[in-house]
Protein backbone atom coordinates (compact mmCIF):
# COMPACT_ATOMS: atom_id res chain seq x y z
CA UNK A 1 0.00 0.00 0.00
CA UNK A 2 3.24 2.29 0.69
CA UNK A 3 3.86 1.76 -3.02
CA UNK A 4 0.60 2.99 -4.25
CA UNK A 5 0.47 5.60 -1.69
CA UNK A 6 3.98 6.93 -3.40
CA UNK A 7 2.98 6.75 -7.21
CA UNK A 8 -0.10 8.13 -5.79
CA UNK A 9 1.49 11.54 -4.58
CA UNK A 10 4.08 11.22 -7.37
CA UNK A 11 1.15 11.69 -9.99
CA UNK A 12 -0.93 14.26 -8.43
CA UNK A 13 2.03 16.69 -8.00
CA UNK A 14 2.76 16.20 -11.68
CA UNK A 15 -0.45 17.32 -13.11
CA UNK A 16 -0.16 19.93 -10.52
CA UNK A 17 2.68 21.31 -11.64
CA UNK A 18 1.41 21.06 -15.19
CA UNK A 19 -1.74 23.06 -14.29
CA UNK A 20 0.07 25.56 -12.19
CA UNK A 21 2.62 26.10 -14.81
CA UNK A 22 -0.27 26.89 -17.29
CA UNK A 23 -2.47 28.87 -15.35
CA UNK A 24 0.10 31.37 -13.77
CA UNK A 25 -1.80 34.67 -13.47
CA UNK A 26 -4.68 33.51 -13.34
CA UNK A 27 -7.21 34.33 -10.03
CA UNK A 28 -7.05 31.52 -7.70
CA UNK A 29 -10.44 30.41 -7.90
CA UNK A 30 -9.86 29.59 -11.21
CA UNK A 31 -6.66 27.99 -11.10
CA UNK A 32 -8.40 25.79 -8.56
CA UNK A 33 -11.07 25.10 -11.15
CA UNK A 34 -8.69 24.26 -14.05
CA UNK A 35 -6.63 21.81 -11.42
CA UNK A 36 -9.98 20.07 -10.15
CA UNK A 37 -11.03 19.47 -13.96
CA UNK A 38 -7.48 18.09 -15.27
CA UNK A 39 -7.02 15.99 -12.57
CA UNK A 40 -10.93 14.91 -12.42
CA UNK A 41 -10.70 13.82 -16.25
CA UNK A 42 -7.25 11.65 -16.06
CA UNK A 43 -8.20 10.09 -13.11
CA UNK A 44 -11.91 9.02 -14.11
CA UNK A 45 -11.26 8.69 -18.11
CA UNK A 46 -14.11 10.68 -18.40
CA UNK A 47 -15.51 14.52 -19.01
CA UNK A 48 -18.46 13.73 -17.43
CA UNK A 49 -18.82 15.74 -14.45
CA UNK A 50 -20.25 13.04 -11.88
CA UNK A 51 -17.62 11.26 -12.91
CA UNK A 52 -15.06 13.93 -12.37
CA UNK A 53 -17.05 14.81 -9.24
CA UNK A 54 -16.34 11.21 -7.96
CA UNK A 55 -12.67 11.30 -8.09
CA UNK A 56 -12.52 14.54 -6.30
CA UNK A 57 -13.77 13.23 -2.90
CA UNK A 58 -15.28 16.16 -1.94
CA UNK A 59 -17.02 17.00 1.59
CA UNK A 60 -20.27 19.20 -0.14
CA UNK A 61 -22.64 16.99 -1.55
CA UNK A 62 -21.76 15.45 -5.51
CA UNK A 63 -24.86 17.65 -6.81
CA UNK A 64 -23.32 21.22 -5.29
CA UNK A 65 -19.95 19.94 -6.52
CA UNK A 66 -21.74 19.46 -10.58
CA UNK A 67 -22.94 22.57 -10.08
CA UNK A 68 -20.20 24.48 -9.04
CA UNK A 69 -17.71 22.85 -12.25
CA UNK A 70 -21.26 23.63 -14.55
CA UNK A 71 -20.75 27.04 -13.69
CA UNK A 72 -17.81 27.78 -13.88
CA UNK A 73 -17.20 25.83 -16.93
CA UNK A 74 -20.50 28.42 -18.61
CA UNK A 75 -17.89 31.05 -17.92
CA UNK A 76 -15.67 30.11 -20.35
CA UNK A 77 -12.03 29.94 -20.64
CA UNK A 78 -9.51 32.92 -19.76
CA UNK A 79 -7.19 34.22 -22.81
CA UNK A 80 -4.86 34.36 -20.36
CA UNK A 81 -4.56 30.41 -20.18
CA UNK A 82 -4.82 29.98 -23.70
CA UNK A 83 -1.62 31.88 -24.23
CA UNK A 84 0.00 29.67 -21.59
CA UNK A 85 -1.31 26.60 -23.05
CA UNK A 86 -0.15 27.54 -26.64
CA UNK A 87 3.39 28.43 -25.73
CA UNK A 88 3.61 25.17 -23.68
CA UNK A 89 2.47 23.43 -26.97
CA UNK A 90 4.87 25.24 -28.95
CA UNK A 91 7.43 23.92 -26.81
CA UNK A 92 6.77 20.71 -27.22
CA UNK A 93 6.39 20.84 -30.90
CA UNK A 94 9.34 20.01 -33.46
CA UNK A 95 11.74 22.58 -34.64
CA UNK A 96 10.20 22.24 -38.14
CA UNK A 97 6.60 22.47 -37.40
CA UNK A 98 4.13 20.27 -39.24
CA UNK A 99 0.79 21.07 -38.83
CA UNK A 100 -2.35 19.14 -39.22
CA UNK A 101 -5.73 20.17 -39.83
CA UNK A 102 -9.04 17.79 -40.19
CA UNK A 103 -12.37 18.27 -39.23
CA UNK A 104 -14.39 15.33 -36.75
CA UNK A 105 -18.09 15.41 -35.74
CA UNK A 106 -19.33 14.94 -32.26
CA UNK A 107 -22.46 12.96 -32.67
CA UNK A 108 -25.57 13.70 -29.93
CA UNK A 109 -28.54 11.62 -31.89
CA UNK A 110 -31.22 12.21 -28.94
CA UNK A 111 -30.24 15.77 -27.99
CA UNK A 112 -32.89 18.57 -27.61
CA UNK A 113 -31.46 21.17 -25.34
CA UNK A 114 -28.14 21.81 -26.68
CA UNK A 115 -27.53 24.87 -28.08
CA UNK A 116 -27.16 25.47 -31.61
CA UNK A 117 -26.87 21.57 -32.21
CA UNK A 118 -26.98 20.97 -36.05
CA UNK A 119 -26.64 18.00 -38.53
CA UNK A 120 -23.54 16.32 -39.05
CA UNK A 121 -22.14 13.82 -41.27
CA UNK A 122 -21.33 10.81 -38.73
CA UNK A 123 -18.09 9.17 -39.74
CA UNK A 124 -18.13 6.43 -37.80
CA UNK A 125 -21.56 5.30 -39.96
CA UNK A 126 -20.55 6.65 -43.33
CA UNK A 127 -18.94 5.12 -46.30
CA UNK A 128 -18.14 5.97 -49.66
CA UNK A 129 -21.79 4.71 -50.78
CA UNK A 130 -24.03 6.03 -48.44
CA UNK A 131 -23.40 9.02 -45.57
CA UNK A 132 -25.69 8.68 -42.59
CA UNK A 133 -26.52 12.23 -41.21
CA UNK A 134 -27.19 12.94 -37.01
CA UNK A 135 -27.68 15.55 -34.46
CA UNK A 136 -24.14 16.95 -33.57
CA UNK A 137 -20.98 19.49 -33.58
CA UNK A 138 -18.51 19.57 -36.33
CA UNK A 139 -14.64 20.41 -34.65
CA UNK A 140 -12.37 21.60 -36.60
CA UNK A 141 -8.71 20.47 -35.26
CA UNK A 142 -4.97 21.91 -36.34
CA UNK A 143 -2.26 19.10 -34.34
CA UNK A 144 1.51 19.73 -34.71
CA UNK A 145 3.52 17.26 -34.17
CA UNK A 146 5.81 16.77 -31.13
CA UNK A 147 9.71 16.01 -31.38
CA UNK A 148 8.32 11.88 -30.67
CA UNK A 149 5.93 12.15 -33.34
CA UNK A 150 2.79 12.52 -31.33
CA UNK A 151 -0.03 15.34 -32.11
CA UNK A 152 -1.03 18.20 -30.23
CA UNK A 153 -3.65 20.39 -30.37
CA UNK A 154 -2.85 24.20 -31.38
CA UNK A 155 -6.45 24.94 -32.05
CA UNK A 156 -9.83 23.08 -31.67
CA UNK A 157 -12.79 24.52 -32.08
CA UNK A 158 -16.62 23.27 -31.63
CA UNK A 159 -19.20 24.73 -34.21
CA UNK A 160 -22.55 24.72 -35.89
CA UNK A 161 -24.09 26.37 -38.96
CA UNK A 162 -27.04 26.24 -36.48
CA UNK A 163 -25.42 28.68 -34.02
CA UNK A 164 -25.54 32.47 -34.17
CA UNK A 165 -23.02 34.48 -35.98
CA UNK A 166 -22.13 31.18 -37.75
CA UNK A 167 -20.05 32.65 -41.32
CA UNK A 168 -18.76 29.04 -42.78
CA UNK A 169 -16.65 26.56 -42.03
CA UNK A 170 -13.62 27.90 -44.44
CA UNK A 171 -13.72 30.66 -42.11
CA UNK A 172 -13.18 28.44 -39.04
CA UNK A 173 -9.91 26.90 -40.86
CA UNK A 174 -8.70 30.21 -42.06
CA UNK A 175 -9.02 30.47 -37.81
CA UNK A 176 -6.59 27.64 -37.46
CA UNK A 177 -4.27 28.37 -39.94
CA UNK A 178 -3.70 32.17 -38.51
CA UNK A 179 -3.27 31.04 -35.10
CA UNK A 180 -0.42 28.55 -36.37
CA UNK A 181 1.21 30.84 -38.27
CA UNK A 182 0.71 33.15 -35.36
CA UNK A 183 2.33 30.39 -33.16
CA UNK A 184 5.11 29.32 -35.33
CA UNK A 185 5.90 31.96 -38.30
CA UNK A 186 6.39 29.25 -40.70
CA UNK A 187 5.08 25.87 -40.83
CA UNK A 188 3.79 22.74 -43.41
CA UNK A 189 0.48 22.52 -43.38
CA UNK A 190 -1.25 18.89 -44.68
CA UNK A 191 -4.90 18.65 -45.01
CA UNK A 192 -6.92 16.08 -47.07
CA UNK A 193 -9.07 15.90 -50.07
CA UNK A 194 -12.07 17.90 -48.22
CA UNK A 195 -9.21 20.62 -48.19
CA UNK A 196 -8.92 20.76 -52.16
CA UNK A 197 -10.09 24.34 -52.45
CA UNK A 198 -8.82 27.43 -54.45
CA UNK A 199 -9.43 29.76 -51.67
CA UNK A 200 -7.60 27.30 -49.03
CA UNK A 201 -4.72 27.29 -51.70
CA UNK A 202 -4.85 31.14 -52.07
CA UNK A 203 -5.07 31.41 -48.24
CA UNK A 204 -1.44 29.67 -47.65
CA UNK A 205 0.26 30.84 -50.34
CA UNK A 206 -0.77 34.94 -48.86
CA UNK A 207 0.46 33.71 -45.74
CA UNK A 208 3.66 32.44 -47.21
CA UNK A 209 2.90 29.02 -45.68
CA UNK A 210 3.77 25.32 -47.42
CA UNK A 211 1.58 22.97 -47.52
CA UNK A 212 0.68 19.15 -48.52
CA UNK A 213 -2.62 19.06 -49.79
CA UNK A 214 -4.54 15.85 -51.24
CA UNK A 215 -6.35 16.44 -54.78
CA UNK A 216 -9.87 15.50 -55.70
CA UNK A 217 -9.81 13.41 -59.40
CA UNK A 218 -11.56 16.28 -60.56
CA UNK A 219 -9.32 19.03 -59.73
CA UNK A 220 -7.48 20.49 -62.71
CA UNK A 221 -3.73 21.07 -63.32
CA UNK A 222 -2.23 22.96 -65.79
CA UNK A 223 0.69 21.08 -67.63
CA UNK A 224 2.65 21.67 -71.00
CA UNK A 225 0.30 24.46 -71.96
CA UNK A 226 -3.16 22.86 -71.72
CA UNK A 227 -5.43 21.89 -68.47
CA UNK A 228 -6.18 18.67 -67.56
CA UNK A 229 -8.17 16.39 -64.78
CA UNK A 230 -5.81 15.32 -62.46
CA UNK A 231 -7.46 11.85 -62.90
CA UNK A 232 -5.88 11.81 -66.64
CA UNK A 233 -2.50 12.78 -65.46
CA UNK A 234 -2.65 9.73 -63.18
CA UNK A 235 -3.14 7.77 -66.11
CA UNK A 236 -0.72 9.06 -68.28
CA UNK A 237 2.08 8.44 -65.70
CA UNK A 238 3.50 5.79 -63.86
CA UNK A 239 5.45 5.31 -60.61
CA UNK A 240 9.20 5.74 -61.09
CA UNK A 241 10.13 4.95 -57.50
CA UNK A 242 9.48 2.17 -55.56
CA UNK A 243 9.75 2.42 -51.51
CA UNK A 244 8.17 0.76 -48.52
CA UNK A 245 5.71 2.50 -46.79
CA UNK A 246 3.47 2.42 -43.85
CA UNK A 247 0.02 3.89 -44.49
CA UNK A 248 -3.74 3.05 -43.11
CA UNK A 249 -1.70 0.42 -40.60
CA UNK A 250 -0.23 -1.45 -43.37
CA UNK A 251 2.90 -1.68 -45.01
CA UNK A 252 2.87 -1.03 -49.08
CA UNK A 253 5.20 -1.18 -51.85
CA UNK A 254 4.41 1.87 -52.86
CA UNK A 255 5.48 3.81 -56.73
CA UNK A 256 5.65 7.12 -56.78
CA UNK A 257 6.67 10.07 -59.42
CA UNK A 258 6.55 13.97 -59.20
CA UNK A 259 5.66 16.54 -62.07
CA UNK A 260 5.88 20.58 -61.67
CA UNK A 261 2.06 21.58 -62.61
CA UNK A 262 0.19 24.93 -61.89
CA UNK A 263 -3.22 24.99 -60.54
CA UNK A 264 -6.09 27.84 -60.90
CA UNK A 265 -6.12 29.02 -57.63
CA UNK A 266 -2.01 30.50 -58.60
CA UNK A 267 -0.41 30.77 -61.63
CA UNK A 268 3.01 29.66 -60.18
CA UNK A 269 4.62 26.31 -60.70
CA UNK A 270 4.10 23.95 -58.04
CA UNK A 271 4.80 19.89 -57.25
CA UNK A 272 2.54 17.43 -57.63
CA UNK A 273 3.57 13.91 -56.02
CA UNK A 274 1.60 10.82 -57.32
CA UNK A 275 1.60 7.58 -55.35
CA UNK A 276 0.95 4.00 -56.69
CA UNK A 277 0.05 1.26 -55.06
CA UNK A 278 -1.43 2.09 -51.63
CA UNK A 279 -5.23 2.59 -53.02
CA UNK A 280 -7.81 1.73 -55.31
CA UNK A 281 -6.92 5.02 -57.41
CA UNK A 282 -3.38 6.90 -57.41
CA UNK A 283 -3.28 9.66 -54.99
CA UNK A 284 -2.33 12.77 -55.33
CA UNK A 285 -0.85 15.26 -53.55
CA UNK A 286 -0.20 18.86 -54.42
CA UNK A 287 2.74 20.76 -52.29
CA UNK A 288 4.43 24.10 -52.52
CA UNK A 289 8.24 22.23 -50.86
CA UNK A 290 10.73 22.03 -53.21
CA UNK A 291 11.65 18.42 -55.15
CA UNK A 292 15.45 18.12 -55.76
CA UNK A 293 15.62 14.35 -55.42
CA UNK A 294 14.56 10.68 -54.23
CA UNK A 295 14.01 11.32 -50.80
CA UNK A 296 11.99 14.95 -51.16
CA UNK A 297 9.73 12.92 -53.20
CA UNK A 298 9.53 10.21 -50.64
CA UNK A 299 9.69 12.79 -47.56
CA UNK A 300 6.16 14.71 -49.11
CA UNK A 301 4.25 11.30 -49.36
CA UNK A 302 5.45 10.91 -45.54
CA UNK A 303 4.20 13.88 -44.54
CA UNK A 304 0.51 13.32 -45.72
CA UNK A 305 1.22 9.37 -44.70
CA UNK A 306 1.71 10.95 -40.86
CA UNK A 307 -2.06 12.42 -41.60
CA UNK A 308 -3.13 8.86 -39.39
CA UNK A 309 -1.91 10.48 -36.58
CA UNK A 310 -4.46 13.48 -36.35
CA UNK A 311 -7.50 10.65 -37.14
CA UNK A 312 -6.06 8.48 -34.04
CA UNK A 313 -6.05 12.10 -31.99
CA UNK A 314 -9.79 12.30 -32.57
CA UNK A 315 -10.61 8.99 -31.75
CA UNK A 316 -8.76 8.92 -28.82
CA UNK A 317 -10.21 12.40 -27.40
CA UNK A 318 -13.03 10.56 -28.07
CA UNK A 319 -12.55 7.28 -26.52
CA UNK A 320 -10.27 8.34 -23.53
CA UNK A 321 -12.36 11.17 -22.14
CA UNK A 322 -15.69 10.25 -23.81
CA UNK A 323 -15.97 13.13 -25.24
CA UNK A 324 -19.28 12.46 -27.51
CA UNK A 325 -20.85 11.83 -23.93
CA UNK A 326 -21.00 15.05 -22.17
CA UNK A 327 -23.79 16.45 -20.75
CA UNK A 328 -23.26 20.40 -20.44
CA UNK A 329 -25.77 22.56 -23.03
CA UNK A 330 -24.24 25.72 -23.36
CA UNK A 331 -21.86 26.18 -26.46
CA UNK A 332 -20.01 27.89 -23.91
CA UNK A 333 -20.10 25.15 -21.49
CA UNK A 334 -19.30 22.80 -24.54
CA UNK A 335 -15.70 24.76 -25.82
CA UNK A 336 -14.70 25.20 -22.22
CA UNK A 337 -15.15 21.32 -21.63
CA UNK A 338 -13.49 20.80 -25.05
CA UNK A 339 -10.58 22.90 -24.11
CA UNK A 340 -9.76 21.06 -20.85
CA UNK A 341 -10.38 17.47 -22.40
CA UNK A 342 -7.22 19.41 -25.11
CA UNK A 343 -4.97 20.24 -22.08
CA UNK A 344 -5.06 16.44 -20.86
CA UNK A 345 -4.36 15.42 -24.13
CA UNK A 346 -1.25 17.33 -24.09
CA UNK A 347 -0.67 16.17 -20.74
CA UNK A 348 -0.49 12.79 -22.16
CA UNK A 349 1.96 14.15 -24.69
CA UNK A 350 4.17 15.61 -21.95
CA UNK A 351 4.69 11.81 -20.45
CA UNK A 352 4.79 10.39 -23.52
CA UNK A 353 8.17 13.00 -23.99
CA UNK A 354 9.62 12.02 -20.61
CA UNK A 355 12.50 9.36 -21.03
CA UNK A 356 12.41 5.83 -20.79
CA UNK A 357 13.73 5.41 -17.47
CA UNK A 358 11.74 7.85 -15.71
CA UNK A 359 9.90 6.24 -12.76
CA UNK A 360 6.83 8.07 -12.65
CA UNK A 361 6.68 7.00 -16.41
CA UNK A 362 7.74 3.53 -16.23
CA UNK A 363 5.37 3.21 -13.60
CA UNK A 364 2.42 4.44 -15.76
CA UNK A 365 3.38 2.12 -18.38
CA UNK A 366 3.64 -1.08 -15.70
CA UNK A 367 -0.11 -0.14 -14.52
CA UNK A 368 -1.47 -0.12 -17.76
CA UNK A 369 -0.15 -3.42 -18.42
CA UNK A 370 -0.01 -3.42 -22.22
CA UNK A 371 -0.23 -6.74 -24.08
CA UNK A 372 2.03 -5.49 -26.79
CA UNK A 373 5.48 -3.61 -25.89
CA UNK A 374 5.79 -1.42 -28.57
CA UNK A 375 3.02 0.69 -30.02
CA UNK A 376 3.23 3.70 -32.50
CA UNK A 377 0.48 5.92 -30.59
CA UNK A 378 1.36 6.07 -26.73
CA UNK A 379 -2.25 8.13 -25.70
CA UNK A 380 -4.05 5.08 -24.49
CA UNK A 381 -1.71 3.62 -22.79
CA UNK A 382 -0.77 6.18 -21.04
CA UNK A 383 -4.06 7.85 -19.79
CA UNK A 384 -4.81 4.39 -18.74
CA UNK A 385 -1.87 3.71 -16.57
CA UNK A 386 -2.35 7.35 -15.04
CA UNK A 387 -5.84 6.48 -14.39
CA UNK A 388 -4.39 3.28 -12.74
CA UNK A 389 -2.32 4.58 -10.35
CA UNK A 390 -5.23 7.64 -9.25
CA UNK A 391 -7.77 4.99 -8.54
CA UNK A 392 -6.21 4.41 -5.26
CA UNK A 393 -6.36 8.23 -4.18
CA UNK A 394 -8.82 9.39 -1.25
CA UNK A 395 -8.87 12.79 -1.92
CA UNK A 396 -9.05 15.15 -4.70
CA UNK A 397 -6.18 17.89 -4.94
CA UNK A 398 -7.88 21.08 -3.37
CA UNK A 399 -6.52 20.73 -0.29
CA UNK A 400 -2.63 21.06 -2.38
CA UNK A 401 -3.13 24.41 -2.81
CA UNK A 402 -2.60 26.95 0.60
CA UNK A 403 -4.70 28.82 2.04
CA UNK A 404 -3.68 32.28 2.04
CA UNK A 405 -4.42 33.29 5.67
CA UNK A 406 -4.45 37.37 6.47
CA UNK A 407 -1.33 38.62 8.60
CA UNK A 408 -2.71 39.30 12.07
CA UNK A 409 -1.87 42.59 13.54
CA UNK A 410 -0.93 43.17 17.32
CA UNK A 411 -3.87 45.09 18.96
CA UNK A 412 -2.13 48.76 20.72
CA UNK A 413 -3.76 50.85 22.44
CA UNK A 414 -2.55 54.55 22.41
CA UNK A 415 -2.23 56.25 26.02
CA UNK A 416 -3.38 60.10 26.33
CA UNK A 417 -1.85 61.58 29.27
Amino acid sequence: MANYTTDTYAMKREILTFSNNLTKGLHIPKRKFIADMSYGMLASNSCLLSDIADTLHEEAKKKNTIERLSLNLAKGIPARLVSNYLAKAKSLASSEPVVHIDDTDIVKPDGHRFEGIGIVRDGSESSSEKSVFKKGYHVTEACAMTQDGHPISIFSKIHSSHEKGYSSSNSITFQAIERSVQLFKKATFVMDRGYDDNKMISKLEGLGQDYVIRLTKRRKLFLRNRWVSASELCSRRKGKIKEKVFYDGKNHDAYLSHVKVQVTASRKDVNLVLVYGISESPMILLTSREIKSKKDVLGIARLYFSRWRIEEYFRAKKQIFRFEGFRVRGMSAIRSLNFLITLCMTFLAHMSMKKNDNSLKVKIQHTAAPLKQKVRFHYYRIAKGISGILSYAREGVRLWFKTRRPKYRQLSFRFIS
